[in-house]
């Protein structure tokens, strides 16, 4: 009788995705902090802020955005306000802060955490130290110019990263948050497709990684959130995730 192939786990397929990105990357290793292990860290001396939920004791997950605003975030906006949910939004310079600012002034100013996903999208595993320095620094400037204060989170573009972009990431004052949760949104305009693979990802402490900018994904949000709530999940931003632990700069983080 012929034997099955079993089935990877969500866990165990990321972990082939992660490793396969960072082979094509250059980079060998790449050693992550979970949110977790932060937490037990930071002991009861930490300064994180909690919000409204201890996530020691909560099953917290956190939804995140790339790649925005677009012309989507605004109803994406009105969902999040309506179903009472903070993000937290990884925002690109070039045409989207640039042409979006007062959604990055909405975000901030209905409690979501601001974040860095560079320029221009461009692979910083793939371009020279200035090169980096002058992705991450023109959306900080950006962001602090519309709201008061510089990101401390930032994103790389494909999740691809190795020690020069750590080192400049630290010099900026930049933690490196990738993800445990995908729905590959950038391949299907499928809303049901999308949450489907959300909710068949997710586990406590999970990073859930969407793209407003694209048409399926903001109908699909309303439909993971209720179901994750039905299953007793509390939604954070990424610094709330870790609390009273804070992130550091240089450090990337994964569940």
């Amino acid at each position: 009788m012929r034997r099955r192939p079993s089935r990877l786990s969500a866990a165990a397929l990321f972990s082939v995705v992660v490793t396969l990105s960072l082979a094509l990357s250059g980079c060998t290793r790449l050693d992550t902090t979970s949110p977790s292990t932060v937490r037990k860290g930071a002991g009861d001396d930490g300064k994180g802020a909690f919000g409204t939920v201890d996530c020691r004791e909560a099953k917290c997950v956190a939804l995140t955005f790339d790649a925005g605003p677009s012309e989507n975030s605004t109803r994406l906006l009105d969902i999040l306000k309506e179903k009472k949910v903070p993000a937290t939004f990884f925002l690109l310079g070039k045409r989207h802060i640039e042409r979006y600012p007062e959604l990055v002034k909405r975000m901030d100013a209905e409690g979501h955490e601001i974040a860095n996903h560079t320029w221009s999208h461009k692979i910083l595993t793939k371009i020279e130290p200035d090169e980096i320095r002058e992705e991450l620094k023109r959306p900080d400037d950006a962001i602090e110019k519309l709201i008061g204060r510089r990101p401390t989170l930032m994103r790389p573009p494909q999740g691809r990263t190795n020690d020069t972009v750590h080192e400049i990431c630290r010099e900026f004052g930049l933690s490196e948050v990738l993800w445990s949760v995908t729905a590959k949104d950038y391949t299907t305009e499928d809303s049901a497709l999308i949450k489907k693979r959300v909710l068949d990802q997710t586990d406590r402490d999970g990073i859930i990684l969407l793209h407003d900018i694209y048409k399926g994904t903001v109908p699909a949000v309303p439909g993971i959130v209720d179901e994750l709530k039905k299953r007793g999940y509390v939604f954070v931003t990424v610094p709330q995730l870790m609390a009273p632990g804070t992130p550091e700069p240089g450090t990337v983080y994964r569940p």
